[in-house]
Formats: C-alpha cells, structure tokens, sequence
C-alpha cells in the first residue's frame, strides 16, 4: 500500500511532508498510523491508513 509523500494541510493549505517510512521487510498496512508535518505552519498530523478496498462502494448495490 502506498501514502503520500504530501498532502494538504487542513489548517493552513500549506504543504505537508511525510516524516514516517514503513519498515524495509514490511510495507504498509490499514491500521498503520503515519505522520505528516507542514512547512508553512509546522503543524503535524498523524493520519490512519484506511482500507482502499472499504472505501469503495458495493457494486451489487
């Protein structure tokens, strides 16, 4: 599973980078908890990894 090497601070609009890497013999995984900080204001989030696969409507529906 990938992650961002950015996102978009929700205080700011500013420019988050990641500051978390997964470990080299595991990539990772939904529950992992990965953290950004922003360049303009230095805030940092530490953001859940969801379930690409939840997130996804049902298609029987």
């Amino acid at each position: 599973m990938d992650v961002p090497d950015t996102i978009i601070c929700v205080d700011c609009g500013g420019t988050a980078h990641l500051l978390s890497y997964p470990r080299p013999d595991e990539p990772w995984k939904p529950g992992d908890i990965v953290a950004y900080r922003c360049a303009d204001c230095l805030d940092r989030w530490d953001l859940v990894i969801d379930d690409d696969e939840e997130d996804q409507p049902d298609p029987t529906y």
